[in-house]
């Protein structure tokens, strides 16, 4: 397959509710939207990167530049889909880039075959079970009303994002306020330290799902001695990115959930092997959210139908943050999403909508001989 052109728009789409974490505030969803243009036809791909680098290194106008210098001049000549990471392989880094670049050519190549990327990835169901990730708040009393309204909704298990002063009488408060039988899990974005294992250990009694990425990245110390502190699965988002890292957490005890999204992996190919990695070792896995369009949401929950992702997934209906996307809508019915079964992604993109979002756009032309980076 040829590659023509490639575009990139910055896209900046207002939230419903503003989004706040450990780490982060957000009030808009700015991400980069990647379309290549093929001799087969078009695709499409969500490049979920932040405006600053506080989840990873990659940052939008940094991706910008290194879409334009070093990544689309490596993609001339024939590229499928299941080629992009060995041609990427010379540039460091930059995995959200290549994940996006791989997944739009990789649509482009099933657009054109008439294969859905859950079948291309081995997926074994029509819907996937999800559940609603909830950010920092104000007060307990405003979260706990969002909480009871995601229920309503139809969601059965809640993330709540925490940080320390945030956490513990949040945590049984909303406990109190659902009861037992909503799977209940918390998130801590690395905003904890080894200080804190004896103080997290204490959250066993809320009868948790699991404790999400409570140390940083490069602290697996830390989480090891967590996991042998509490009954709690200890889940690793962050501290995953790639199949290699996932064995090597979980042999050492680290984990016993891993987080999957494939931006921060490098691609939804990579996010397999991951998947099959955990499954192996009998570690159940699912699908963490960006905040992504209904172009990602469709390709997440094309990942997600693989058989080991067992837990429900960060992958919310459109109206959890958008009133206004760039596909069609996604709705939550007894609790799951449908799981596209069209070529490629499966999703028809809005090119209104998609020019009424775009801030910033950039065109690419590949070179004619691939970049020796």
């Amino acid at each position: 397959m040829l590659i023509h052109h490639v575009e990139a728009r910055v896209l900046d789409m207002p939230l419903r509710l503003p989004f706040r974490t450990s780490q982060s505030l957000e009030v808009s969803r700015r991400a980069i939207l990647i379309r290549v243009d093929t001799d087969r036809g078009p695709g499409w791909a969500d490049l979920a990167v932040e405006d600053h680098p506080i989840f990873g290194h990659e940052f939008i106008e940094s991706t910008r530049l290194a879409l334009r210098t070093v990544l689309v001049p490596a993609l001339a000549g024939e590229v499928s889909g299941a080629r992009v990471a060995a041609a990427l392989g010379r540039v460091a880094g930059h995995r959200a880039a290549k994940s996006a670049l791989e997944m739009a050519i990789l649509d482009a190549q099933l657009r054109a075959s008439g294969l859905s990327l859950s079948e291309y990835l081995g997926g074994t169901r029509d819907r996937v079970r999800v559940g609603v990730s909830i950010g920092i708040t104000e007060t307990v009393d405003e979260l706990i009303g969002l909480v009871e309204g995601y229920l309503a909704d139809g969601y059965s298990r809640i993330k709540l994002k925490v940080q320390p002063g945030w956490d513990e009488i949040l945590i049984g408060r909303v406990r109190a306020a659902i009861g037992d039988d909503v799977e209940l899990q918390v998130d801590g974005n690395g905003a904890y330290t080894s200080a804190d294992v004896a103080h997290l250990a204490r959250f066993e009694r809320y009868g948790l799902t699991m404790l999400e990425q409570p140390f940083p990245t490069a602290d697996l110390r830390s989480h090891i001695r967590l996991a042998a502190a509490t009954s709690v699965p200890v889940c690793l988002d962050e501290s995953i990115g790639s199949a290699a890292e996932a064995l090597a957490a979980i042999e050492s005890g680290a984990c016993s959930v891993v987080n999957i999204k494939p931006a921060r992996v490098g691609g939804y190919l990579e996010a397999r092997r991951i998947h099959d990695v955990c499954a192996a070792a009998s570690i159940p896995v699912w699908c963490g959210g960006m905040l992504e369009s209904g172009v990602g949401r469709a390709q997440n929950l094309a990942l997600a139908s693989l058989p080991n992702f067992l837990l429900a997934s960060d992958i919310s209906a459109t109206d959890r943050y958008f009133a206004r996307d760039i596909t069609e809508r996604f709705d939550l019915v007894d609790g799951a999403l449908p799981v596209p079964t069209g070529p490629g992604s499966g999703v028809t993109v809005d090119l209104e909508a998609v020019e009424d979002f775009t801030v910033a756009r950039d065109d690419y032309e590949p070179a004619k001989e691939p970049s020796h980076v």
